[in-house]
């Protein structure tokens, strides 16, 4: 009989390597909002991983980034780093055919002793499959891995070799958490984070890094849940581009974020949301403060 075995893995890396696509994968749920923009994570998820003899415990850290400067990036920048060095191994994501200085500057922060395994994300989208020797190979000189798992967080492709080689690093000990807990983040956190998702994929490329969304009160009324919420942006002339034409940007954005919110909490949800300007918040320690950064 195999010993049971308990341990957080960090994912970490640059933004948009896939990372939160497969915490979503590995734990079956949703759990990690997604997008093609960068810095869409901006804290700590956790996606548990109950097996007959392991408890895998995802954190989803915040990518390290470079593009953006202010006090918000470098709370984001620290969290990510401190999140690496506190779990009990690192799988650091990369994209295949994929390693430039960003990775290297998000790899840099990943503390010297401690053990990381290369995930090498994205091998749906690769051609020529032989183009990923030259890459693992040129990818181990970077660091003296405990291993290199090429995966793909899409089709699912290669995640069972992937859990193998985690367990392996994981320290023996019983479950932390129920084997039927998926994450110890509670409802309301999730329905700010569905509601970030779609300011998101909705809004242009640069706009979403000025909003951020604060859940004003959260109760349940029999079956219903009743959700206030405020978006915050930083300026008062972003505001009207959230609202849109006769509030129809507003209105998408929520009745989205509504629906998936019903999906996920399986009951009716009243979302009601409304836009506000804190002025130059990504900036304002004490601002990102009272929005829960640290």
């Amino acid at each position: 009989m195999s010993v049971f075995r308990c341990g957080t893995v960090a994912l970490a890396g640059r933004p948009n390597t896939g990372k939160s696509s497969l915490l979503n994968r590995l734990v079956g749920q949703k759990l990690a909002i997604v997008s093609h923009k960068a810095q869409t994570t901006r804290r700590l998820v956790t996606g548990i991983l109950t097996t007959a003899d392991c408890q895998y415990i995802f954190v989803d850290l915040p990518g390290y980034q470079t593009r953006h400067v202010n006090v918000l990036n470098r709370a984001l920048n620290r969290a990510a780093s401190d999140g690496a060095r506190d779990c009990d191994v690192v799988a650091f994501v990369v994209e295949a055919l994929r390693f430039g200085p960003a990775d290297r500057a998000a790899l840099a922060r990943i503390p010297a002793g401690q053990r990381a395994i290369a995930v090498v994300n994205k091998i749906d989208l690769v051609k020529d499959r032989l183009e990923l020797l030259p890459f693992i190979e040129k990818l181990s000189g970077a660091r003296d891995f405990a291993a290199i798992v090429p995966v793909s967080a899409q089709t699912g492709r290669n995640l069972p070799e992937l859990l193998r080689v985690l367990r392996e690093a994981l320290p023996q000990g019983p479950a932390a958490y129920p084997a039927e807990q998926l994450t110890d983040r509670d409802e309301r956190f999730f329905a700010a984070e569905i509601l970030r998702e779609k300011l998101f994929r909705v809004l242009g490329e640069e706009l979403p890094y000025r909003c951020e969304v604060a859940l004003e009160s959260f109760r349940e009324e029999g079956r219903l849940r009743r959700i206030e919420a405020t978006v915050w942006v930083e300026r008062e002339s972003q505001k009207p581009i959230v609202v849109g034409a006769g509030g129809a940007t507003l209105k998408r954005i929520a009745s989205a974020a509504r629906r998936d919110m019903e999906r996920l909490f399986g009951g009716k949800v009243y979302l009601g949301v409304w836009v506000k300007v804190k002025r130059g918040w990504t900036g304002d320690e004490r601002a990102l403060k009272q929005l829960g950064f640290r």
